[in-house]
């Protein structure tokens, strides 16, 4: 176990594309609602990923689904992910869905909107939750799971801090640097997408090994 997982799960989770996001659903929140929207999302990410390392194995054993077919599908899912974020969209954004406007409807209501869709499925999703079982099969000690996990506290405190200091980060960044920033980690991402199909179709086909 490296730090490999960390990269992987900064790449999708990216706080920093869904900053304006999170500006836009909390515009018209008091101070209070909007530390209560940071303390909630960045909980409930370190939450998805928890569970994802935990019992993700066991899920998969339960469907009676392969490591390996798991690997090329969830390889796949990264993949979709780095092409949205190379166009400077957030990994998990579905462009064809209505969350963007239902999440913008419930702020309007005065509703949470700090698990949908802030952090599911905005930060994290489907590509997220692949991405931790994938490692998780990985890690051959108890510690190295733990380590998995406490990489969730990572992500939590970077999500934490990216939306806690929105305002300036979008001052600062703007739009462009923004979308720059996402777009590198989308390549970055791309990269350790085929890397995990890669490793996926080597085992359901031992010959592409040789």
């Amino acid at each position: 176990m490296d730090f490999k997982p960390l990269v992987t799960l900064l790449a999708i989770v990216n706080p920093l594309a869904i900053v304006p996001f999170f500006i836009h659903y909390t515009q018209d929140f008091s101070d209070e609602q909007r530390r209560r929207t940071v303390l909630v999302a960045s909980f409930t990410a370190f939450v998805v990923i928890a569970i994802s390392a935990l019992l993700g194995l066991q899920i998969l054993d339960f469907f009676s689904i392969s490591l390996a077919s798991f690997q090329v599908g969830g390889g796949m899912l990264l993949l979709i992910s780095s092409m949205n974020m190379l166009n400077a969209q957030p990994a998990e954004a579905k462009p064809q869905t209505n969350e963007m406007e239902d999440g913008a409807a419930k702020a309007a209501r005065g509703a949470s909107i700090a698990v949908v869709p802030l952090t599911i499925p905005l930060l994290t999703g489907p590509a997220t939750m692949s991405t931790v079982v994938i490692y998780a099969e990985k890690a051959k000690t108890a510690l190295q799971l733990s380590m998995l996990v406490g990489y969730g506290i990572v992500i939590a405190l970077a999500t934490a801090i990216c939306f806690s200091l929105a305002e300036p980060i979008a001052r600062v960044l703007g739009k462009t640097g923004i979308n720059v920033m996402t777009r590198l980690m989308g390549l970055i991402l791309a990269a350790l997408s085929v890397e995990v199909m890669a490793d996926g179709l080597g085992k359901l086909f031992p010959i592409l090994r040789s």
